[in-house]
């Protein structure tokens, strides 16, 4: 009887896990923490049913409990980040510094861990979830942070977030004046900077994988803005324009050539790429090298993110760790 009962109860609350992981996700800036947050969230919900009672939907006790757990996981002065973030932009020429820890690094989080079925609620959540959103989302302090994604993204009510987070809604409205402020400092291009309709999308795409796989630096470059932006985590290094992709490519990154490029499902809502590179030891055999994310913005990629944990990453995506011709 217990078992069916808790199989019943873990029923409720599984049509609700996908908007609590992309909750989750912006909270801490990384999908394998989210995905972690809302596995506890579910336990500590299944031992406290009996107490819901009903005063509330499930939904915002759900919302409630993923909220204390993530205020819980991050704790402490350590924020994710992209290397934008942290410092200028790099000499592409200077040695590859060393690796940063992960925790360091915002990671992507593909599209199907985040977004439901519904395509209208998938499309007004995709800005939301884009790679600078969710890295500026981190300079706001962690309950401030909560009132603000609960208040501007999820549309609760001030009273529903003074209840979520123990705060009076005088409190909340402060919190949320204040990180407005900062997002306002530190937010990325505006949402419609990000409109492309689909036949030029799939033009651009096809056009950056026949760029690289050729390695035609001159077409790669042709489908960037000038500002475009190329950061490699865990790597603290990341380079800006033209000029500079290009002799990176050419000089560090020059082991790429000749690599392969599998489509993925989106992440973030953003164009996503297994990377596989030549293998140094066998012919015929491609390694994996990253996830490679392209965010478009005014028609051009405005920034070219590989990510390059790929023995965490490779299986999120379903990607095989090997590729072979």
């Amino acid at each position: 009887m217990n078992v069916v009962l808790n199989d019943e109860i873990l029923a409720e609350f599984e049509p609700h896990r996908r908007e609590l992981c992309a909750y989750a996700y912006r909270m801490l800036g990384s999908s394998f923490e989210a995905e972690d947050a809302v596995q506890e969230a579910f336990t500590r919900a299944w031992k406290s049913y009996a107490s819901f009672e009903g005063r509330s939907s499930l939904r915002s006790w759900l919302y409630k409990i993923t909220t204390n757990v993530c205020l819980d996981m991050v704790k402490g002065p350590q924020r994710r980040a992209r290397p934008m973030d942290l410092a200028p932009a790099s000499d592409a020429g200077s040695p590859l510094p060393a690796p940063e820890p992960d925790y360091m690094w915002v990671e992507p989080i593909p599209d199907s861990m985040a977004f439901g079925a519904d395509p209208a609620a998938a499309a007004e959540a995709k800005d939301t979830l884009r790679l600078a959103f969710v890295a500026a989302v981190q300079h706001l302090p962690a309950k401030q942070r909560a009132v603000m994604l609960m208040r501007e993204v999820l549309r609760f009510s001030a009273a529903e977030t003074a209840e979520a987070l123990q705060l009076s809604p005088a409190s909340v409205n402060s919190a949320l004046q204040r990180a407005r402020a900062t997002m306002e400092q530190v937010q990325a291009r505006p949402a419609d900077a990000y409109a492309i309709d689909d036949a030029d999308l799939s033009k651009l795409i096809d056009g950056y994988v026949s760029a690289f796989e050729a390695y035609d630096l001159k077409a790669l470059t042709a489908l960037c803005a000038d500002d475009v932006a190329f950061q490699m985590p865990p790597f603290p290094l990341w380079v800006q324009g033209h000029d500079s992709v290009v002799e990176f490519l050419l000089g560090t990154g020059s082991a790429c050539r000749g690599s392969k490029l599998v489509r993925v499902e989106d992440a973030n809502g953003h164009p996503a790429f297994g990377h596989y590179k030549p293998s140094d030891d066998e012919p015929g055999l491609w390694t994996p090298w990253s996830i490679t994310i392209l965010e478009i913005a005014q028609g051009k990629i405005a920034g070219l993110n590989y990510f390059l944990d790929t023995p965490k990453l490779f299986p999120l995506f379903g990607l095989p760790m090997e590729h072979r011709e």
